[in-house]
């Protein structure tokens, strides 16, 4: 349908081949008063490479459906005159920043394309032949041998899109979260009064006053035994691994005692995922206390229930937006800063690994 938004695709297998190197050339410079030039055979140029490169301008792999095998064009062969054969055609993949690449056949992850910018040859072209120049001896003045191109290499890759945002919106279905996503940003989710309206997730950038932002990803609401495969939400559990913080919001409406039973669900939901998700920075808020019977005593349960502070949230309203967008900022920031404290350790581990290394295979050797 013309104008309308692209499908969501979070997983994909694709065939990439690389080109053949082109051959080496047999040849013999003639020229009128050179009645025995030596030879001059060119060398074969280096097939294409196929190169995946990460791009913040897209966030879905729905692009990639119409090529499912991607070929990189062959190395032209070696000429007359020494002439070098042209390299191959490359080509070039984009990707949703967030792609994790693995190698179908073997399951080992090949890059994890967490940044814009990233480009590497998932398969890399085969080597030119050498033309006959490079036989030429003194005992072999005429050599009449070449070599032939290297073939390229094929490969299958599983793609698999984890969506990189700051927070992410976790609840049963209908428990407000594409309403908070509207309020907050300009993104447009769908909203109703029946369950699943979200079907795939849906990011929203927050902008501050100062210049700041959020972005934030709503994924399908969870429902008990998500993690095994129920309802929508577990093959979109993913989307929210990479993020710093959670938002679980909790509808109020349904009154204490559903309330409390919906975030145990919700909480052993995250718990079972396997993806650390329970273990992260999250932020409980009651929402829709607008239409709550008893929105103070829904508050104070499931603070009693969880052990953490509750916001009661309307945004309807506009009750306690702000403060929870001041909370998700102030923890996504620590989150941020705790990442970056951790990758300068390790890049401190590593340094202070490799400075012990060094003597001890110098004197390996010395001895």
């Amino acid at each position: 349908m013309p104008g309308s938004a692209p499908v969501f695709i979070d997983e994909i297998a694709l065939t990439v081949s690389s080109g053949r190197g082109g051959d080496g050339a047999v040849s013999f410079r003639r020229e009128k008063f050179i009645p025995r030039g030596g030879p001059d055979g060119g060398d074969g140029g280096r097939g294409g490479h196929v190169l995946l490169r990460s791009t913040a301008r897209l966030n879905t792999l729905a692009g990639l459906q119409n090529g499912r095998h991607f070929r990189a064009g062959p190395g032209k062969a070696g000429g007359v005159n020494n002439r070098h054969g042209s390299d191959g055609e490359s080509v070039l993949i984009e990707v949703p920043v967030g792609t994790i690449v693995r190698d179908a056949t073997r399951g080992h992850v090949l890059r994890d394309m967490d940044r814009d910018g990233i480009e590497f040859a998932v398969v890399s072209g085969g080597d030119g032949g050498v033309g006959n120049k490079h036989f030429a001896s003194s005992t072999n003045q005429v050599p009449r041998q070449s070599t032939p191109g290297r073939e390229g290499e094929t490969r299958r890759l599983a793609l698999e899109l984890r969506l990189i945002a700051d927070a992410g919106l976790v609840g049963l279905p209908n428990a407000g979260k594409s309403t908070f996503l509207r309020a907050v940003s300009r993104a447009r989710p769908k909203v109703a009064d029946y369950p699943f309206t979200t079907l795939e997730p849906v990011l929203g950038l927050v902008a501050f006053d100062d210049g700041g932002g959020l972005l934030l990803a709503d994924i399908p609401g969870l429902i008990e035994g998500a993690h095994e495969g129920a309802g929508l939400g577990d093959r979109f559990l993913r989307h929210v691994a990479r993020t710093g913080v959670l938002l679980h919001l909790v509808d109020a409406s349904v009154g204490p005692e559903v309330a409390v039973e919906d975030w145990r669900t919700i909480r052993g939901e995250l718990e079972q995922s396997g993806l650390g998700l329970s273990e992260k920075e999250t932020i409980l808020a009651a929402s829709k206390v607008d239409a709550a019977d008893d929105a103070p005593g829904v508050v104070a349960a499931l603070r009693e229930a969880s052990g953490r502070d509750v916001v009661a949230l309307s945004s309807a309203t506009g009750e306690g937006v702000a403060a929870i967008l001041n909370a998700l900022r102030q923890q996504v920031a620590e989150a941020h800063e705790d990442k970056w404290e951790a990758e300068k350790a390790a890049e401190r581990a590593e340094q202070r690994a490799a400075g012990k290394a060094g003597p001890a295979q110098a004197s390996e050797g010395d001895d």
